[in-house]
């Protein structure tokens, strides 16, 4: 019996978030688990107070594309390693990414989220705020946090 079965991979589209994949299709494939895949929309308040309605729509659609995209191809990866996934893309208005990311894990019942981090410190993560660190704080299942290339 599998370890993890189900485990939670948050992507935004950045080399960090790539590497952070292929743990866990590398971990996927050990395990036998399937991939939920997610990519959170989290740009409404900047959009809403930036443009009109036309253009608000239109960044949207852009935005949803974007997602989508990203989603695409890392299913793409997954079925390219032979291992099964599934996408979420998930808006969120208000709110946190690390929330949606742990709403999602405890709502499909995933055994562990694996994300990458650019392991920012000091003030540029005061600034910037952490979604890992967000995550790891109230994660439900256990957390494996994959550090993004030096750079």
């Amino acid at each position: 019996m599998s370890v993890y079965k189900h485990i939670l991979v948050p992507l935004d589209g950045s080399p960090t978030s790539d590497r952070g994949m292929q743990e866990a299709i590398r971990l996927a494939r050990e395990f036998k688990s399937k991939l939920r895949l997610l990519h959170v929309i989290d740009d409404f308040p900047m959009l809403m107070e930036m443009s009109a309605v036309s253009s608000f729509e239109d960044s949207l659609r852009k935005l949803r594309q974007y997602g989508q995209s990203v989603l695409d191809r890392a299913q793409a990866q997954a079925k390219a390693a032979d291992v099964e996934s599934q996408t979420v893309l998930r808006e969120v208005m208000h709110g946190r990414i690390a929330d949606i990311v742990v709403d999602e894990a405890a709502k499909s019942i995933c055994d562990l989220i694996v994300m990458g981090t650019h392991g920012r410190r000091g003030l540029s993560r005061m600034a910037l705020g952490s979604d890992a660190d967000g995550v790891a704080r109230s994660s439900p299942v256990p957390l494996l946090l994959v550090r993004g290339a030096a750079s």
